[in-house]
């Protein structure tokens, strides 16, 4: 049985494991995430509270590495401070972070798209350049993000034959096969494993913070490459391209994952966030429509 999560459950857990903070307020954040579910605890921190088992050992993750990558990236990113324990009411690990001020790309309406591509691959670029040295492969604990396309394959598969008289197929399973056969042929790097709208927050317009590394991993960085067609176009696309300066075949991936999400929510193959469902539909269209890249 899942555990509800709201005030009230935060509200025992930090005034059971954290009391010198129990008479701060606790209130839900808006849009406060799928795999965690979030919370203010005052004006200055953060509650994440995993959603579900399958997310439960992303806190522990973050806690032991985000210190670590911190000071060697360009823009900021979460702090944890206290990491909570399991208790009779909440079955897993949960944790306090700092409070990152700043708008997501996702509800901002004032984001230069151009600014947020150069912005953004130099973010990425920086973390793929730290030293991958003891980090945590890809696999099941991210859904893969790192490792193989080949891992998806049936859904894709499924995907395609549910969705057969709405889109052409043909020229998905093209794509889709094309990529799934290459791989990562350098050493491993650190990937955030979730670069997405809702991942990025703004302040002015630029990329303050990137958040939730629950998909953190080292691997082929290939999957923090699908924002290139969720959300970048035209000249902010060729940016992002150009400052990362990776080779075609791992951006020929990069659409491979953003084609297998997009497919999978189109074709309800699995349930996802509202703001997946909204876009899906566009992200096809782009792929299948596209001229380079």
């Amino acid at each position: 049985m899942q555990p509800k999560i709201d005030e009230s459950l935060v509200k025992h857990l930090i005034a059971s494991q954290i009391p010198q903070w129990k008479n701060l307020p606790i209130r839900p954040v808006a849009n406060g995430g799928w795999d965690n579910r979030t919370f203010h605890l005052g004006d200055a921190m953060l509650v994440r509270i995993p959603s579900a088992e399958i997310y439960a050992d992303k806190i522990q993750k973050e806690f032991q590495w985000l210190p670590i990558l911190a000071p060697l990236l360009p823009n900021k990113i979460p702090v944890p401070l206290v990491m909570g324990k399991p208790n009779t009411k909440y079955p897993w690990p949960w944790g306090v972070y700092t409070w990152l001020e700043g708008e997501t790309v996702a509800s901002s309406n004032n984001v230069d798209l151009d600014m947020l591509a150069k912005d953004l691959g130099r973010f990425l670029k920086a973390l793929y350049a730290i030293d991958s040295t003891g980090g945590l492969a890809a696999g099941e604990h991210n859904f893969y993000r790192g490792g193989s396309l080949a891992v998806y394959d049936d859904q894709v598969q499924q995907a395609l034959t549910i969705l057969k008289n709405k889109i052409d197929t043909a020229k998905a399973r093209t794509i889709w096969e094309a990529a799934i056969v290459t791989q990562w042929h350098k050493a491993p790097v650190w990937i955030h494993g979730d670069i997405a709208i809702g991942n990025l927050l703004v302040q002015n317009g630029k990329l303050s913070a990137v958040i939730d590394f629950g998909g953190l991993a080292v691997g082929d960085p290939a999957c923090d490459l699908a924002i290139a067609w969720t959300l970048f176009k035209d000249s902010n696309q060729h940016i992002f391209k150009e400052t990362l300066a990776l080779d075609q075949v791992t951006w020929n991936r990069g659409k491979a994952w953003a084609l297998w999400k997009a497919l999978i929510i189109a074709a309800e193959v699995i349930d996802g966030p509202a703001i997946e469902k909204e876009h899906c539909w566009q992200t096809i269209d782009a792929i299948l429509n596209e001229q380079s890249l």
